[in-house]
């Protein structure tokens, strides 16, 4: 066999063995090595302060306990005090951290007059900040041309600029302490546009904009940037859904029969990711770890699996059921 022979041969080999880990897999394959050899890092955490927002349910609350199950020190931010109580409570029910670890900052992240008075919160309680995990942020299901104005604005109002604003704060405090880390929860639909929740994945794009440039910046400096991109997940998010119409929320609940990564699996991924310094990241259950793949390096073939299919299809791949009714 000649030269060129050899290289088809160990191609092949190399997309046969791609393929074969995705159909066994719930994230890249990069992110899977890194949870198979590189977990002894998140031993890292421990004593750091990791300020999390979109704290009190969800993907948020998930990699709160994580992070205090590896003994780091927290900051809580989301709107409900009450459920930011509860969160702590768990937290420091492991033993791990006193009251005095866990800082709850109770606030409406779109209220960014509000950020730098956080921020400043934050430091005279630890006197430090390691590491913020971007989180807070709501999803939709609507149509396309039927969506009202108002709900594109508030919905990157809160995706979008409420996640800037805190980060640009923070960043200039990891400049000056030559070190930090920013973390941030996209989603899949950052990564392929979502039929049903264009505004949605118009605010997860948008992310994945600002913060690719801010990574390119600062990539000589000890700054990690890691965009954490989940598909469905147990969680309370579909209820408070926005839809088409300004106010409005979904309302409906996923089935606990639905088949979605839980958030316990989510978030020691997304631990993973940062203790790793991953750059970007991607979690979801099989078939749409498979279909993301096809989607960023097949997008023919993605697309005439799509017409295949049917948008009734991919509405169950996303949550088991229809959500979104066509005329």
């Amino acid at each position: 066999m000649d030269i060129f022979g050899i290289i088809g041969s160990l191609y092949l080999l190399y997309i046969f063995s791609y393929a074969i880990l995705l159909l066994i897999s719930d994230c890249d394959v990069r992110l899977l090595f890194a949870s198979i050899f590189g977990r002894r890092k998140l031993n890292k955490f421990k004593d750091k302060v990791v300020w999390v927002t979109g704290a009190s349910s969800g993907i948020g609350e998930h990699i709160t306990k994580s992070f205090a199950e590896y003994g780091a020190k927290l900051v809580l931010t989301a709107r409900n005090e009450t459920e930011l109580e509860r969160v702590k409570r768990l937290c420091c029910d492991n033993g791990k951290l006193s009251e005095e670890d866990v800082l709850i900052l109770p606030m409406d992240v779109t209220d960014v007059s509000k950020h730098q008075a956080a921020f400043e919160k934050v430091l005279q309680h630890f006197n430090q900040l390691d590491i913020l995990i971007n989180n807070a942020g709501r999803s939709q299901r609507a149509i396309w041309e039927n969506i009202e104005l108002p709900v594109d604005k508030e919905m990157f109002e809160l995706n979008v600029f409420s996640n800037l604003s805190l980060s640009r704060i923070v960043m200039k405090y990891f400049l000056e302490r030559k070190k930090g880390h920013i973390a941030l929860t996209s989603s899949i639909a950052g990564i392929i546009p979502v039929p049903f929740s264009a505004t949605y994945s118009g605010t997860k794009f948008a992310l994945h904009g600002y913060y690719g440039s801010l990574r390119r910046e600062k990539i000589t400096s000890r700054i990690g940037i890691t965009i954490l991109c989940p598909g469905p997940v147990v969680s309370n998010l579909l209820p408070a859904c926005f839809t088409e119409k300004a106010g409005e929320t979904y309302g409906e609940s996923h089935k606990t029969t639905d088949s979605r990564m839980t958030g316990e699996r989510c978030a020691f991924l997304c631990l993973v990711a940062i203790a790793n310094n991953l750059p970007e990241v991607w979690m979801a259950k099989f078939p749409l770890m498979l279909l993301t793949y096809f989607s960023v390096y097949c997008p023919n073939v993605s697309l005439w699996m799509l017409k295949k299919l049917g948008l009734n299809a991919i509405q169950r791949l996303r949550d088991q059921r229809v959500t979104v009714q066509q005329s």
